[in-house]
């Protein structure tokens, strides 16, 4: 792996590199194949086929998020690389869609819309277990993150310490996240 998590290997673009919009560049919507947050990428396989596209961190973050659930709908802006296709910028993302009778966790009966968001720093998360917390600012009392609820939202992963915003609903052993977005959804979507 490269010196920037995989940045060297694939020739990704680091964020203070320029990414303006060049001749070369087109739009494609597609499907997220897999995306490990800890190596700092992943792949999305176009709806019209072709090869893979490489999705860097750095351009996930640039849209907000620092994950992306497996099988989500992503519109992309490309650019051909010496060595393939490579996403420079997130332009939309829609979460994938889970089949109920599959899910570890049943869908919730719960309307969200009078439901406000709530900042709040994850606690930890373990992606192996499916689940972890996180704290609302102001409280130490633990909020139940649950890897399901993630998938339903776009995400796949959370790392100790992100700012996160919540959608939280009273569960039968306390309080739980009904809804989990990056920090900057709250800025378009309150």
């Amino acid at each position: 792996m490269g010196r920037h998590g995989g940045v060297d290997e694939f020739g990704a673009i680091l964020m203070n590199e320029t990414t303006s919009v060049s001749e070369s560049d087109f739009c494609i919507v597609g499907r997220v194949k897999w995306f490990d947050a800890v190596k700092g990428f992943g792949f999305v396989v176009a709806d019209t086929g072709g090869p893979d596209i490489l999705l860097h961190a750095n351009v996930l973050r640039n849209f907000g998020q620092g994950s992306v659930a497996d099988n989500s709908e992503v519109e992309l802006r490309v650019q051909q690389t010496d060595r393939g296709l490579q996403a420079v910028e997130v332009l939309s993302l829609t979460p994938p869609t889970l089949d109920p009778e599959t899910s570890a966790l049943p869908i919730m009966d719960v309307n969200l819309d009078g439901i406000g968001l709530t900042p709040a720093r994850v606690k930890w998360f373990d992606k192996a277990k499916g689940f972890g917390f996180a704290n609302a600012y102001g409280t130490s009392e633990d909020i139940f993150l649950h890897v399901e609820v993630l998938h339903r939202c776009g995400l796949a992963d959370l790392q100790s310490g992100e700012a996160v915003c919540l959608r939280i609903v009273e569960g039968d052993r306390g309080k739980l996240a009904a809804e989990v977005h990056a920090w900057d959804y709250a800025t378009t979507n309150t």
